[in-house]
């Protein structure tokens, strides 16, 4: 690698790059995100290598091993281009056949091809798959076309491009003036606009400053930080930079999680790459400006989540929040000003850099503006990553993109903004994504985590769970959090245990009130969302398991039974064989029956019984109905052989 010294040095590479590249040639793209690797996708690339060598293809050929594109319901995902045919969920057993039939022969293999399960089409492009058709991808569009730990890659793209237009032809005011512009708001939690966070700290004093990237990423199910880490980290690292040249600083730090091998991985590298080509270190492409980057991993504590606390373990002490007498772009890492931005707002300004901020703020909402990345998991046919326009409606998503609800079951709920987040029930599905409309339904944008919840999700047992999460993760400083939290946990925890008692939700609601008012850090200030929001839309449950003694959903296992429908059972013994406390009597020719005494509400029965039998039965908040005695159960079995 040579050092670039200049603009145009850098344009000169960049079309040496591009020259050396065929478009019209075939390239492999598979994902290489940790996904797909948990999926065998490290199998698939080696195997595209091998066949590809054995037919002397190698010269013509490109196979590169990339980031995470989205769908990772399909994974391992394979593109090729440049005909942008999709092959879901391929092994290393399918390499032989994609090789001789799309690649030497220009055929399709359409057994791997996206098929709708409603129509049964396929569709052979990847943009032509639902799932990526109904999303506007700025970010997350470059994953699956560059190799995640190739510069050069980065470089054909136009990488690096925004960070040398903002060193030779705008000035450090420019470049902020810009984000600011673009009304570029935090993708990490409370949204704040990324351009004042930026003028605060520009405008301090103190002439040392610091640039930070929070990946820090612990919400339960998302995973939006880690595919950019792993899949583009130049583009979060050009965005650090040029951060650090807006407000003056010449250190950057990237918080990230130990448990993100592959992102850890990858950034470290991108960081010896770019202060090979010149830019990192002194002098960046021959200008005036000069920055480092240092990488710090996190322990796993949630509450690093935090700025303050971020920042205090960055500090080499214990992640632990502090009072926020003066905001950290004024007085932060080492009491000095620092901006800290997580892994998609940083991402976003190499983009609104060269695109302009008119170009960004044309996509959005008047308060929201740009995309943004969910992980879309739970009860939903697609599970992955989606990127979409702010002011797209959680219909659209969850429906147009998500697929829908798997199994014909309801859709019940959705929790946005990770385990302080709310949930937002059916009613609001019309409700517009952004910042402002998120926060008035009672929930969050948050990172962007998306949890769908189908009609069997107990909505108390989830703020219990929640809530419980929260409690573990409170780092004990303040007495609101720590004790509030682990009381309110208590409670619904008894709650779902069918010891829940009259009112329980007056003192629920105090305690949720006295965190949000005096707890030192967000944590515990959100930390009651769960409940509010479950509570807000779903109290007819909270009273249901209270008074009744009954979960609605069937899903609290103290307050569910099962027993056998002596009319259903085909006496086929298959419950019987699985049930591992042997709570089930019965035999080839005998009504099966529940020893109540026995069962531990494992649900194991339930879960095999055929569904063209459903022979086993449910129930909360009704009496079991009394066994059948041994010899009715034979006779009723003989009647139905005589049937």
């Amino acid at each position: 690698m040579a050092r670039l010294n200049s603009p145009e040095e850098l344009e000169k590479f960049r079309q040496e790059l591009l020259s050396r590249r065929d478009p019209g040639a075939p390239c492999i793209s598979v994902c290489a995100g940790a996904g797909c690797v948990a999926s065998g996708a490290d199998a698939v690339i080696a195997a595209f290598k091998a066949e590809i060598e054995k037919e002397g293809l190698a010269a013509k050929v490109d196979t590169k091993g990339t980031g995470c594109p989205g769908f990772c319901e399909r994974g391992p995902v394979v593109v090729i281009y440049p005909e942008e045919i999709c092959y879901l969920q391929v092994t290393a057993e399918d390499v032989p056949e994609i090789v001789s039939q799309t690649i030497k022969a220009n055929k399709v293999v359409e057994r791997l091809l996206y098929q709708d399960p409603v129509t049964g089409e396929r569709a052979v492009r990847e943009s032509d798959i639902p799932f990526y058709k109904n999303q506007k991808r700025t970010l997350l569009c470059s994953n699956i076309k560059i190799d995640s730990k190739s510069i050069d890659d980065y470089l054909s793209i136009g990488g690096y491009s925004a960070l040398s237009k903002a060193l030779f032809t705008m000035s450090d005011v420019a470049v902020l003036e810009e984000v600011k512009k673009s009304n570029l708001r935090g993708r990490g939690g409370a949204g704040f606009p990324a351009g004042r966070k930026w003028e605060g700290s520009r405008n301090a004093p103190e002439p040392v400053k610091y640039v930070i990237v929070n990946a820090d990423e612990g919400d339960p199910g998302a995973f939006m930080d880690r595919a950019l880490l792993e899949g583009n980290p130049h583009s979060i690292l050009e965005g650090l930079i040029l951060g650090g040249y807006a407000i003056g600083a010449q250190e950057g730090y990237i918080y990230v999680r130990q448990e993100y091998p592959l992102a850890v991985k990858n950034i470290h590298l991108a960081i010896e790459q770019a202060q090979a080509y010149g830019f990192l270190g002194e002098k960046i492409l021959g200008s005036r400006f000069s920055f480092k980057v240092i990488v710090h991993q996190g322990a796993g504590a949630f509450v690093c989540g935090e700025s303050t606390a971020l920042m205090t373990a960055l500090e080499g002490r214990v992640g632990e929040p502090r009072p926020k007498y003066t905001r950290s772009n004024i007085k932060g890492l080492w009491e000095r000003p620092s901006v800290l931005n997580n892994v998609e707002t940083w991402a976003n300004v190499p983009l609104i850099v060269n695109n302009g901020a008119d170009w960004f703020t044309q996509i959005g909402t008047d308060g929201s503006k740009g995309t943004k990345i969910f992980s879309l998991v739970g009860k939903i046919t697609n599970t992955g990553l989606v990127e979409v326009p702010m002011g797209i409606t959680l219909r659209d998503i969850i429906y147009n993109i998500g697929g829908g609800i798997p199994n014909g079951k309801r859709f019940k709920a959705v929790q946005t903004g990770g385990p302080s987040g709310g949930c937002i029930p059916e009613e609001k599905l019309d409700l517009t994504v952004g910042f402002d409309e998120l926060t008035k339904a009672g929930s969050m944008m948050g990172s962007g985590g998306m949890i769908v919840m189908d009609e069997d999700t107990c909505m108390v047992d989830v703020a219990r769970y929640f809530t419980e999460f929260l409690t573990d993760e409170s780092c004990g400083k303040c007495v609101p959090c720590r004790e509030g939290l682990r009381q309110m946990n208590r409670i619904l925890t008894n709650i779902t245990r069918g010891e829940g008692k009259s009112g329980d939700l007056e003192i629920l609601e105090e305690l949720a009130e006295t965190a949000m008012d005096a707890s030192l850090c967000a944590l515990g200030k959100s930390a009651p969302n769960p409940f509010l929001s479950t509570l807000r839309y779903f109290r007819d449950e909270y009273e249901a398991h209270i008074k009744e003694k009954r979960c609605p959903s069937l899903s609290c296992k103290s307050l569910i039974a099962y027993c056998i429908d002596p009319d259903r059972c085909q006496a086929c013994m298959i419950c019987l064989r699985k049930c591992p406390a042997g709570a089930i009597d019965g035999g080839k020719k005998t009504i099966h029956v529940i020893d109540q005494e026995k069962c531990t509400n494992c649900g194991t029965c339930f879960e095999v019984c055929p569904s063209r039998f459903g022979a086993v039965k449910k129930i909360s908040g009704e009496p079991v109905p009394p066994a059948v005695p041994q010899e009715e159960r034979n006779i009723i079995r003989k009647s139905k052989i005589n049937e």
